[in-house]
């Protein structure tokens, strides 16, 4: 059964959610074509590019992402009552990075409006601070931007996307874990890189760069031109600046840990040295290394705990969701 978008992004329930988009017959429109004999791996620069405007745009930060040959993961924060702040000038200020405001808007903004004029000016202001925090309208601009600039590189017209993109709600701590380190690691899966710190056009990557300059190091040096502004670790789900309810050390130690087991190929015993967060959050470590090997993402629409999924589906008007055994395998009850 298929659902409108408004029922499957629910900000009520949470504010984190993971993204996916492919390429259209998932063909490699922005990778190396060996068909084609073409390489189009610098279209992967032209998404960190546009992220970095819409995140400092709307009012949606980007927790994890994985850019690769022909889809792209993201885990998103949806911070509404950041937008929900902003004045009505503010509102307008975040719109005009990207479009051009109606003279109606222009003339509210010179304080000359009519009342009548006012009144519609603000309900139209009022409509833009609604879309500023739409994971939709945050796709839409980042599709339709890569899209276009594929099809003119190419001369040709035509759908780039398969279709609209897939998002999983993630429901507690354990799942926004869950699919930050399933992002990370898309590219020791496809066998593209051996370690998190080889994974260029990653999170993962990304946020060993910086630790690289405040002095840890890091074996690969910085090609990938644009950054994303990543939302910081920290113990807080409320603020902006410390979203993420874990630390990044643990975040790392569990990531480096899981792609190596990915690596190896293991799926029997598993390591003593499970790393302490997967503890913490009461993560089994058998069936979390089965979930991040290739073809593992078992769940739906939603991931987190067996609880917060059925409160979910029964939302939706629905008695069970994909992935609740898997739930149960991996968080418990």
């Amino acid at each position: 059964m298929t659902y409108a978008r408004k029922s499957l992004v629910s900000l009520n329930d949470t504010a984190h959610y993971h993204v996916v988009a492919r390429c259209v017959r998932r063909a490699w429109l922005w990778g190396f074509d060996k068909y084609a004999g073409r390489d189009f791996s610098h279209r992967k620069q032209w998404v960190l590019e546009r992220l970095k405007l819409l995140t400092e745009m709307f009012a949606i930060d980007v927790c994890a992402y994985a850019i690769m040959s022909n889809h792209y993961h993201l885990v998103l924060h949806v911070d509404r009552a950041r937008a929900q702040a902003w004045s009505q000038q503010e509102v307008v200020g975040q719109w005009q990075r990207l479009f051009v405001a109606p003279p109606l808007v222009e003339h509210w903004l010179s304080g000359q409006s009519s009342e009548v004029e006012r009144v519609a000016a603000e309900t139209i202001i009022e409509r833009w601070r609604e879309r500023l925090f739409d994971i939709s309208w945050f796709m839409r601009w980042l599709n339709e931007h890569i899209a276009r600039r594929a099809n003119i590189e190419d001369d040709c017209q035509g759908r780039f996307w398969e279709g609209r993109f897939r998002s999983q709600a993630l429901l507690d701590d354990a799942g926004l874990l869950t699919a930050m380190a399933y992002v990370d690691l898309n590219p020791i899966r496809a066998g593209i890189a051996a370690t998190p710190e080889e994974s260029d056009f990653t999170s993962i990557y990304e946020r060993m760069r910086d630790l690289e300059a405040v002095g840890v190091s890091a074996r690969q040096p910085d090609n990938t031109g644009a950054r994303v502004p990543l939302v910081s670790f920290g113990s807080s789900r409320v603020s902006t600046r410390g979203v993420i309810p874990f630390s990044l050390p643990a975040y790392l130690e569990l990531v480096d840990w899981t792609g190596r087991r990915i690596v190896a190929g293991k799926r029997g015993a598993i390591d003593p040295n499970i790393p302490p967060i997967l503890k913490r959050l009461s993560i089994d470590a058998a069936a979390w290394e089965r979930l991040m090997q290739p073809s593992g993402n078992v769940f739906g629409r939603a991931v987190g705990s067996v609880a917060e999924m059925r409160s979910h589906a029964q939302r939706l008007g629905e008695w069970w969701v994909r992935g609740l055994a898997w739930s149960r395998r991996l968080y418990g009850t």
